[in-house]
Parts: structure tokens; sequence; C-alpha cells
């Protein structure tokens, strides 16, 4: 069982003036930096199961990981929802070396365990132990977080001083939240990060990549429990905190998913490291727009090659006009039954409107939507997963107008300001199979309408992640957002980028980027039509000069978290160079995915990414045992501000399985290949 996190990210509208915001709503795209190459050739005790009472994706999507039981190793502290039983992070009493000698420990041993790291505090904990054989499949690394700071704090994992992974935390404090966010995640380790006698588990915090020391005091979390078990068989994803999938929008003039919009998909969504995985986009061509799906069936058929899900959003509902029972109209009917005979085998998941309250749209609208998707949407397509609107919080008009006004009422959606009330929303809820939740720079923790606060208010809280899994329509920034100065980040517009990516990955289960061609808010350079256009020549969006791209950040981090398949094993030749870095490698067989629901995709592709979060450049030999002997081939993308600069073609590499890779990755910079067995 997969942890699949979620939690909601809210759209903060705060850049440019509100009616440029009114055009900016039907794109989402995703930007990864990435590489590309193509191949040849004793259980669990009963009184803590990571993941229990999680929400999982349902039946027919479940693309998740499934974690193998375990046996137990050691476990820190009792998962019972408090941090009594340890001391206070950086107090006297708390040790920042702990020797565990036994697998399960008296409590009066743990009182000299800290409840929690702090970045100025207490920035690292060392937790020793003994192993007399090592793991034939790995082991699994737990942490139940009960508490956060909104900054999205970063838990670095080192097993004997190579780097297992970075766990994002998600944390509501400091945002008036009445709720606390607890959840559970999980780290795969491999074998080869352990040795026979004494092991270190070295945790730490860590800064984001762009920020000074004054980030350090509003770094901290509190935990429920450790737990590290060794797994009963080989697991199916080296799951990364959580598993997550991330995508974005492509198509021409923000509306039209034409030729142009079709031929630079493959481009976009391999350069940015999301192809092949099962990541999600977002197909929001509309109803009410002339030509806007005039190329969907080869769109919907583009990722289907490349085994990419899609979540639609197809009917315009600011005209509907109700039956006297509630239902639809016939003609409403008819565009949604004629779109879903058409298009439904291709799309996993359709999203019952866009930002109704900002649009004014009306509730009783959306809930006959959600009411014909469950009765005759799901006939049509059995494996269709509803997804609630894409919320914007918006209140009422008298507190902040909105567009879209008809006759002398005012009036941000039917009721007014709605959108804003969590028991109005818990409607849509009920009737839906994942919620949703737009954000925007760090709208996402704002105290009222924040997509990750006001989600808990509408769950009443987050036990172990939301009790509903989240599928976020839109998260990103415009080119005025920026980081906040508390945190000290001498890139302002990359670092409020990275940390909106990084809290989606905290507590969100799927996500897409607003889009990738649109002004303010884009991926890639824009103001063309792509029908005119190389997609070949398709450049990288500098916000700023000088600062990191939101391509740079999204490939890095869609390669760590969002690459998905069973885990190669892989050998660091240089780990003493390395050690103690914060280099990461995923090396994934994405054939071992499950078939996409309807569509039935799969993937024959090996990815090895290259992950570098420190600040310097960092050298990586790594070699890899891949699923077979032959000769391999495929695309690498690095480092290059277009398309056809960042790929390369790779031919001649011999596995005999294994296959050597070194890569020098950049400041900042990251690498992947992808690879098939011909």
């Amino acid at each position: 069982m997969g942890i699949t996190r979620r939690i909601s990210n809210r759209k903060n509208k705060i850049s440019a003036n509100k009616p440029l915001l009114l055009l900016l709503k039907f794109a989402a795209l995703t930007v990864l930096f990435l590489l590309s190459v193509s191949v040849f050739g004793t259980n669990k005790t009963n009184d803590y199961k990571v993941g229990a009472n999680i929400p999982r994706l349902a039946t027919g999507t479940d693309i998740a990981a499934k974690i193998p039981d375990g046996t137990v190793i050691w476990n820190l502290g009792q998962h019972d929802g408090s941090a009594a039983e340890f001391a206070a992070s950086g107090t006297s009493g708390s040790k920042k070396v702990f020797n565990v000698t036994t697998g399960a420990l008296k409590s009066s041993a743990l009182q000299s365990l800290p409840a929690g790291l702090n970045g100025k505090t207490q920035p690292e904990l060392k937790i020793t132990y003994q192993l007399n054989k090592i793991p034939e499949n790995g082991v699994l690394f737990s942490v139940g977080i009960l508490d956060a700071y909104k900054s999205v704090p970063q838990m670095s994992v080192f097993s004997n001083h190579q780097l297992s992974g970075i766990i994002q935390i998600a944390g509501v404090a400091g945002t008036e939240s009445e709720y606390s966010f607890q959840k559970t995640y999980e780290l795969y380790i491999p074998k080869e990060q352990l040795k026979i006698g004494t092991n270190e588990l070295k945790l730490q915090t860590v800064r984001c990549l762009y920020c000074s020391d004054k980030e350090d005091e509003y770094s901290w979390w509190t935990w429920d429990n450790l737990r590290l078990e060794s797994l009963n068989a080989p697991i199916s994803e080296p799951i990364h905190g959580s598993y997550t999938l991330t995508g974005t929008v492509v198509n021409n003039k923000q509306f039209y998913f034409d030729e142009g919009a079709v031929t630079h998909l493959p481009y976009v969504i391999k350069w940015l490291g999301m192809a092949y995985s099962g990541n999600v986009m977002r197909t929001s061509c509309a109803s009410d727009v002339g030509r806007s799906c005039s190329n969907m069936m080869e769109y919907y058929k583009v990722l289907q090659d490349y085994n990419m899900q899609a979540v639609a959003l197809y009917l315009h509902t600011g005209d509907i006009k109700l039956k006297a029972d509630g239902s639809l109209p016939a003609d409403a009917e008819k565009k949604l039954t004629d779109y879903f005979e058409q298009y439904s085998p291709y799309f996993q998941y359709y999203e019952v409107d866009n930002e109704p309250g900002l649009f004014n749209r009306s509730k009783a609208v959306n809930l006959a939507i959600a009411d014909w998707l469950n009765k005759k949407g799901k006939q049509i397509a059995p494996h269709l997963q509803t997804v609630a609107p894409g919320w914007a919080y918006w209140p009422s008009y008298s507190e902040d107008s909105c567009g879209n006004q008809k006759g002398t009422g005012k009036a941000c959606g039917d009721p007014d300001g709605w959108e804003r009330d969590s028991e109005q929303r818990m409607e849509l809820e009920k009737v839906t199979d994942l919620t949703n939740g737009h954000s925007y720079g760090d709208s996402y923790i704002f105290s009222n309408g924040g997509s990750f606060t006001e989600n808990m208010k509408t769950f009443a809280g987050a036990d172990n992640g939301l009790s509903k899994k989240m599928l976020t329509t839109e998260f990103g920034t415009s080119d005025s957002h920026v980081d906040a100065y508390q945190y000290g980040a001498t890139e302002r517009t990359a670092a409020v980028f990275d940390r909106i990516m990084r809290a989606h990955i905290g507590y969100a289960d799927m996500f897409v980027q607003h889009a990738a061609f649109f002004k303010d808010f884009s991926l890639f350079k824009y103001g063309f039509n792509l029908e005119e256009n190389d997609p070949a020549t398709t450049e990288i969006y500098y916000t700023k000069e000088n600062e990191d791209s939101r391509v740079s950040i999204m490939r890095r981090l869609s390669l760590a978290y969002a690459t998905h398949g069973a885990p190669l094993t892989y050998q660091v030749a240089n780990k003493d160079v390395l050690a103690d870095k914060l280099v990461y490698v995923r090396a994934v067989d994405t054939s071992t995915l499950k078939p996409l629901a309807g569509s039935g995709a799969t993937s024959n592709k090996v990815l090895v990414n290259f992950v570098n979060f420190e600040s310097t450049p960092q050298t990586v030999s790594v070699n890899v045992t891949m699923p077979n002997n032959g000769v391999y081939e495929g695309e690498r993308f690095g480092n290059g501000d277009t398309y056809e600069k960042a790929r390369s073609y790779v031919t001649g590499k011999k596995a005999t399985p294994t296959l050597t890779f070194t890569e020098t990755c950049s400041r900042r910079g990251c690498a992947v290949y992808f690879a098939a067995f011909l």
C-alpha cells in the first residue's frame, strides 16, 4: 500500500489585476529538468501499520505503489498522536546521537530522544543500530509527523552517509489554522546503503536551495514516532516520502488543443521528466470556445503513447439553466455525452468546474454536473474518477469583487460567496471522488482562502493526510510572486516556485502546474502560434535574470518525486566523494507500472535520474543493474535553454546487465535518461 497523501493548495491571485486573472484559467503545465535514455537488449506489529486509514487511489486508477509487509528493526515512540514520550528538541536533555540497542525501547530511554528537529536549535539526529545481516529487499523508514511549520521544512535522510531521500513535510503551524496536519511519510532505503554491523541513519533539516540561515528558525517539525523495518518482499516503488504525480497543460494561445499543441506535447513532457510514469495533464478544451478541441483525439493519443493520465474539463457552466427537477438541460447533457463517447477511454478524471466562485457560477449547476458524472458519465466510462471543482475559495462580492456579472445584482457565485464556505463545498465533496484546490505563490497557507488551510476546514483536519485524495488542477507562481523575506532567499522568484511545488509534494497526491505557455505564469517562452513553431526550438522562460527558471525547478522535483516504477539496483562508484552530499539517484523500470485505467497505456522505458540538491556542481558515477543484458540507446536530457540543446541521443550503451553512468550535475541541475529494451 503506497502512501498516497493528499492536501490542498490554494490559489492566491495576488498578481496583476483581476481582469487578467480572469483570463488565466484554462491552462496548466509542469516544468521539470531531466535526461532520457532508451534500452535494448517478524511482520508489522498490530499497534502501528504504516498507511493505516489512508485513502488510496480508487479501484481502476490505483497506480500507487503497494508497500510489502516488513519486520520491525526498531520503532521509536508510539504512533498515538502525541510526542509526550520524547524530549523537547534542542534542550539539554535531547541527544544528538541515539543508539538503538533493541527493537522495542523502554519509555525511559525515549526521554532523551528529541521530539523532532529544528533548524536553529537541533538540526540533526543520528540514529545508530546493528544489523546481523543485510535485508535482501532493503528497508522502509517511516516518520509520523504531528506538526510542522508552514514553510515546508525538508528532512534529508542519509544511510551510512549516502543520501536516501529528502522528505518534504507539509505543515500549517503559523497559519492560524484550528487544525493540525498529521501524516506519515515513508522512504525506501536500498540494501546497497546498508552494511553488516553498526549502521547510521542521519536525519537533518535542509534549507531551501536559495535560502540563508534565516530560514533555520522556521524549519521545524514534531514527530509522533520513527520506524525502520526490513521489507519481506521486493518493493514496487522507491517511495520518496509520498507517491505523487505531477503535470501541466500544453495548449496554444491559452485555449486551443490544436495541431500546435499536439506537436509540442511530447517535447514538453519529456523535457520536464514527466513522461512514462503515469503523470497527469489537464486537458481543458472548452465547449464554448470554437476550435478549442480541434485536435483533442490526437492529443489524447499522444498522452496514451507516453503513459500519461489526463484530467478533463470541458463543459462551460456559465449559461446553464437547470430543469425544474434540478438536472442538466438536454443541450448540456448532449455536450457531455458526445465528449465522453468520443474521448473517455483516454482520460481518467473529470473536473466538475473551474473556480466557480471567482467566475460567478452556480452551486446547483455544479451539483447537477456531479450527478450526471456519477449516474451517466460512469456508465460510459466505468473507470472514471470525478474531481471536485478547482476551488479558488472566493468570498462574497462585497468582500472581494469578481467578474462575469449579469443583470443588476452583484455576486460571486450562486449563492454569493458559496465557494468560501466549507459546508457548502462539502456538498460537492460528498459526490466526487477527489478533492481539488488552486494555489499560487504562498496562497495555499493563507488563513482564509488557502487551498491547504481551507481543505483542512472542509475535512476537519487530517489524522494521516487529508481524508480524501487530492488532485490540484492548478498551482504555480506569477512573475510578481516572491518568497517570504523571512526565509532569506537570494533568488526570491525561484524560491517561491520551489516552495509551492514542494508543498504539494508534501500534502497533495497529484498537482498540475498552471500552463507551459502562458503570459506571467509560463514555463517556456510564449507569445507565438505553436502551429507555426518548431517544437525543437522550445525555449525556457526565465522569470528573472540570474535566477533559476520554473523549468529547472520543476524538472528537479519531478525527477526526484514523480518518476515511478520498480527500483533498479545501483551502486555509487564514487560514494566517498559524495558522502553526506545532497545528490540523489533514482533509477526505475516503468514497465512494471500497471496499465492506466481507460487507455490501458503502459511503458517500456527505464528512467535513470541524477538530481543535485547541492549549491555547487557534483559529479556522480553510478553502476546501474539494467533489466536485461544488451545494448541500450535512448534520450538524455541535461543542461540547455532550448529543447534541442538540452536533449542528446545516446547509443551503444552495452549492459551486462550493469551499465555505468557518469554525470556532472550543475549547480541545482539534474540529468535523466529514458531507456527502452530493444
